[in-house]
């Protein structure tokens, strides 16, 4: 037996020696792929700042949890040596502190550093981003980005349609798209798509592709004008897959644009990148030229009112849940999220007084002040404490909230704690850090069923899809806050005029292609 043993150990050593030169090859013929993404929708027009914290910042192996199609099972995982750094994502919000933007960059680059070479980079940004005392945040993030891995390595950028993209991002940038959905239901989708076109590019040979064309289009519109769901949004983002069919086309972007935020590259973009620079150019044309004809056909996807107008529509109506969108504060756009002015107009009114007025609920409202008394107080208990106005208190100051607390939650990602108080016939959600309400189980974790519920108020713009569906009946209000609808009454100074609607009568722009240089290109 010990003479067999010893005749089939060498067999084994050859064998297991083999299999691992076969898999260091195998590692080694992989091309290896970094993997960053620095991300926010940030509103110049409202006095909120963002720091590091609210980033949520994923390093290392953490990160591919953000990226189904990155799992270890599948094919994508496979085909690459994946080195993934850092992934910041925060919630819309205001403007980013310098000192949050720098270290969140400088970590990146630190983790970059560490790891070179790469042959590819997966740049995951919203492009929306706003820093204090910086212009283009993206623009000089791809460009430090660009110092540390090489004008070589493949940038393929993946964005929200309502970024921006300006000259230097797209210059840095080799592969680029973008979501083509708003509500964003494609965007897991749309990464996807930016990672196996890098992919491709890499294993094909080809590398980055020739041309790049670029069209800055004069237009800025807020989302709740430009969604997929209604025409012309619908019919003029179904055109993009189609531009991509032809074999020299590598893919074509349409950004909207961010419009709460005033500076020169705020603006609508189409960008088309392919190896047939003809095809490239008028494919970009086309679709801008498209966008441009459409321009006056944007409209609000929902009917929109006055908060006064909308409330009375939801009491009168017999469907439910009647949802109101306070939209002027919405935290999924870039508002502080803290005004407080809506939910004072709803409890002067007199229909709410009592327990058998209509039933509502209103999502949300910072308080930590009473979020804390609350905890102490427990489920139960009369609680009386001011919530919002501490951050963004120009249209209406802190509300004194009265009444008896029906549930206290902990633990949320956003909020923290969750406090819900009824007052009167409404259950407000008060919450230690503000937090968008997008979800059913964002209610029903709180003992709140918003279907059996009249009126349900929240801080959004367009319903997400979830509440979409459950809605009974729904109403845009007007209403003030960092990122207020009324683009005039919000003043812009440094974006480029003229501007489509700001500026209805300006002559027809030019929407020829610009051919950006290539990033290893002198500019």
């Amino acid at each position: 037996m010990k003479n067999i043993f010893l005749l089939i150990l060498p067999l084994f050593l050859v064998f297991g020696c083999k299999q691992e030169k076969e898999k260091k090859e195998t590692n080694e013929s992989l091309p290896r792929i970094a993997i960053a993404g620095l991300a926010i929708e940030s509103s110049t027009f409202s006095p909120a700042l963002t720091d590091e914290e609210a980033f949520h910042a994923r390093v290392a192996e953490d990160v591919f949890s953000f990226y189904p199609f990155l799992d270890m099972d599948s094919l994508n995982r496979n085909r690459a040596e994946w080195i993934p750094t850092l992934r910041a994502h925060a919630l819309p919000g205001g403007m980013v502190t310098r000192e949050a933007y720098e270290s969140l960059v400088s970590k990146t680059l630190d983790m970059l550093e560490k790891n070179r070479p790469y042959d590819g980079l997966f740049f995951d940004i919203h492009g929306a981003m706003s820093v204090e005392g910086l212009e283009d945040p993206e623009g000089d993030f791809i460009i430090r980005v660009r110092e540390v891995v090489g004008k070589e390595t493949l940038i393929s950028t993946s964005m929200d349609l309502h970024g921006n993209v300006s000259r230097r991002l797209a210059q840095h940038s080799d592969l680029i798209t973008c979501y083509r959905m708003a509500p964003h239901e494609d965007a897991i989708e749309s990464k996807k798509r930016a990672v196996n076109n890098l992919l491709d590019r890499l294993e094909n040979g080809k590398g980055k592709p020739a041309y790049k064309a670029w069209i800055p289009v004069p237009i800025l519109l807020p989302g709740e004008k430009t969604s997929t769901r209604i025409e012309p949004g619908k019919s003029l983002y179904a055109k993009v897959e189609p531009a991509t069919l032809d074999e020299s086309i590598v893919d074509a972007a349409i950004w909207i644009g961010y419009a709460w935020a005033d500076e020169p590259r705020n603006h609508a973009v189409v960008m088309v990148i392919g190896d047939d620079r003809d095809k490239v150019g008028k494919t970009a044309e086309d679709l801008a030229s498209y966008f441009w004809e459409v321009r006056s056909e944007f409209e609000f996807v929902a009917p929109t009112a006055t908060l006064e107008e909308s409330l009375d529509m939801a009491i009168a109506s017999k469907k439910t849940p009647f949802m109101i969108s306070d939209m002027g504060d919405n935290p999924t756009a870039g508002g502080a999220g803290d005004v407080s002015w809506t939910l004072k107009e709803i409890l002067v009114r007199s229909e709410f007084k009592s327990d058998q007025g209509p039933s509502l609920i209103y999502a949300s409202i910072p308080g930590p002040k009473l979020v804390e008394k609350a905890v102490i107080a427990g489920v139960g208990a009369k609680i009386e404490a001011q919530v919002g106005a501490e951050i963004d208190d120009r249209f209406a100051p802190p509300v004194l909230l009265s009444g008896t607390i029906t549930a206290i939650e902990h633990g949320d990602t956003h909020a923290e704690t969750e406090v819900v108080v009824k007052v009167g016939s409404v259950h407000v959600i008060v919450t230690k850090k503000r937090k968008p309400y997008h979800k059913e189980a964002d209610f029903t974790n709180l003992g709140l069923n918003p279907r059996n519920t009249d009126i349900v108020v929240v801080k959004i713009g367009y319903l997400v899809p979830e509440l979409y569906d459950m809605r009974g009946d729904w109403i845009m209000a007007l209403t003030p806050g960092g990122v207020d609808q009324d683009l005039e009454r919000l003043g812009h100074k440094n974006i480029l005029r003229p501007m489509y609607p700001l500026d209805k009568d300006m002559p027809e722009p030019n929407l020829k292609a610009r051919f950006i240089p290539l990033s290893h290109s002198t500019p």
